[in-house]
């Protein structure tokens, strides 16, 4: 029972693509588009110089392109589904979340590993077509390769806990719409989705060391590439698994002070 429990959790939001083709098909063009787009800037970038901040191209335009398949792992639409925590405590349906046979801090963990998971084969297919393409280039090395696997884990167990937290803040302020997007826009920026953090200023750089965004996704790409070597891996690993487990323990006490503000909001 258990297991049926965890299984329906899991899949909600990935029902809400599979059963919309229309919103897959956008999907697949927007990904298409932003990974043709993005390997072209830096290709043009890298034209006349060999070596910029440690990268060569190839280099540059494989952690561009692995960055924009790796944003899949989290974009899924979980407002048209209707199951976000802001709509929930919104109508006041949050109510149900503690009602059903799973907590509700399970709840939400499993309905995240169902979206990660569905994401995944999306920037699994997608690594393998660029990677065909030799738009990617592929591991040095079975080491890096499995040092890359842990560290992209760790990285979305941070990125994980990162948004619950936000999630959380709604059950003090019901609508977190504002607080999302500069999320979205700080995780993007501090994470090197827009462009790897060694082209940032010195004191750019040593201020996104104090926060756990680097730890998402710029550490897993940097030791695929080999911008971190896997001397210092060991290092960076236990970064990331120190910001897991602080984020964890944080977590699970804002569960425990948001349960005492349930209330029925509107609905």
């Amino acid at each position: 029972m258990a297991l049926l429990y965890a299984w329906r959790a899991a899949r909600v939001t990935p029902l809400g693509e599979l059963y919309t083709p229309p919103r897959m098909t956008g999907v697949l063009l927007r990904l298409t588009v932003q990974v043709v787009l993005v390997a072209s800037l830096w290709r043009g970038l890298y034209a006349q110089s060999g070596t910029t901040a440690g990268m060569d191209r190839g280099q540059a335009v494989t952690y561009a392109v692995l960055a924009v398949l790796a944003s899949r792992l989290r974009e899924l639409d979980q407002y048209a589904g209707r199951d976000s925590v802001m709509q929930h405590m919104h109508f006041g349906t949050i109510v149900y979340w503690y009602l059903r046979p799973l907590p509700p801090q399970r709840y939400h963990a499993l309905r995240a590993v169902g979206e990660q998971l569905y994401g995944l084969a999306w920037a699994s297919v997608g690594y393998v077509v660029c990677l065909a393409a030799g738009v990617v280039e592929p591991p040095a090395s079975a080491a890096v390769a499995a040092v890359f696997a842990l560290s992209l884990l760790l990285g979305q167990l941070v990125l994980y806990y990162v948004m619950l937290l936000i999630d959380q803040f709604c059950f003090w302020t019901l609508r977190n719409s504002a607080a999302m997007l500069i999320l979205v826009f700080a995780q993007n920026l501090l994470s090197g989705v827009y462009a790897p953090l060694w082209f940032f200023p010195h004191w750019f750089i040593t201020l996104s060391s104090f926060l756990p965004f680097q730890a998402t996704l710029s550490v897993p790409l940097s030791l695929y590439v080999g911008r971190i070597p896997l001397s210092d891996a060991g290092f960076q690993l236990g970064v990331q698994a120190g910001w897991v487990v602080a984020l964890y323990l944080f977590t699970r006490f804002v569960w425990r002070r948001a349960a005492r503000r349930v209330i029925s909001q509107g609905g």
